[in-house]
């Protein structure tokens, strides 16, 4: 049975992930330190490993004979990266480098890399490529682009395939997390008292990518010989604004209000992905609409509020 170490294995996407290659036939090893990810999330068949992977000794933990290396673990707030710089540094880069050099002594194939759209800044309204010039505006995203260039440095030794996500949302999404998740905190708020703070104005955009698409762009990523040393936006090409969101949400959540509010540091006006080379490399032409993903999102939530932890307020 093939193996495969996935990282960050308690957290939404992570999760999502490993389920998807439990039902491929691998034998899944995961990572994770639980201080984002809920053991609950982690499915039973995965042999989970508890620790910090920027710490050596968690590192030595890690089991030889794998695969592939499916790195998720990290912090993912921009805003929390302004609290604690250092600490956001060693989740999300120390952590890389440490994975990287496993990798290469270990004789691992390929490792894909958890990225961001937060890499690129402030942008013209325009489908941002891969070749765009990064310029991140907070902690977060100057971290994910040092991660990137570590890839690159031992690329020969260790082949890998960043995937520059961008707002994920779907089913499994941690609601109680008010601080990462424009949609999930929007929806959070909508579902726990109808009242929607939202910090910036309503004109920014962003492009909403369901998280069925997204797995199956980490699968291909991790397969396909042609995403070999690439750097891939994970995104569906298509741009709508927080307003139209907030609108979509109101209309899924009936009674919902929403009201602007202050703004957060180091956020991005507006972003969405140019999808030409995920097109070609991982041969991916179709994504799940906002209107049919969206409530497939909400569906489940409202199932699930007796277990979830629903927020209430503050926008990130």
């Amino acid at each position: 049975m093939k193996r495969i170490l996935i990282t960050g294995v308690a957290g939404f996407i992570g999760s999502h992930i490993a389920k998807r290659f439990l039902a491929e036939g691998y034998q899944v090893i995961g990572v994770d330190d639980l201080s984002g990810g809920k053991l609950e999330n982690v499915p039973a068949a995965v042999e989970f490993i508890k620790g910090d992977l920027s710490l050596a000794e968690t590192m030595e933990r890690l089991p030889a004979g794998c695969e592939k290396i499916l790195h998720l673990a990290g912090q993912s707030s921009g805003e929390i990266s302004f609290d604690d710089p250092i600490a956001d540094l060693q989740k999300n880069t120390i952590s890389t480098l440490n994975l990287i050099r496993f990798g290469i002594k270990n004789k691992i194939e390929r490792i894909v890399y958890a990225s961001s759209m937060s890499v690129y800044g402030s942008v013209p309204d325009e489908p941002i490529s891969e070749r765009n010039d990064p310029r991140p505006l907070s902690c977060y995203g100057v971290g994910k682009l040092a991660s990137e260039g570590y890839l690159r440095v031992y690329k020969d030794q260790l082949p890998f395939v960043a995937m520059r996500m961008f707002n994920v949302y779907g089913p499994g999404q941690d609601l109680s997390n008010l601080r990462q998740g424009m949609a999930s905190i929007y929806l959070a708020q909508a579902l726990n008292n109808k009242r929607i703070e939202v910090k910036g104005s309503t004109k920014r955009f962003r492009d909403f990518i369901y998280i069925d698409d997204v797995v199956e762009a980490w699968w291909r990523a991790a397969s396909y010989p042609s995403a070999r040393n690439q750097v891939l936006n994970i995104g569906t090409g298509l741009k709508t604004t927080v307003g139209e969101l907030l609108e979509k949400i109101c209309i899924n959540v009936p009674g919902s209000e929403f009201f602007v509010q202050g703004s957060t540091p180091g956020d991005q006006t507006g972003i969405f992905a140019d999808v030409g080379l995920l097109e070609k490399i991982l041969d991916i032409n179709k994504c799940t609409k906002l209107d049919t993903g969206l409530p497939l999102f909400v569906t489940w939530a409202r199932e699930n509020m007796k277990s979830l932890k629903i927020g209430g307020s503050t926008e990130s």
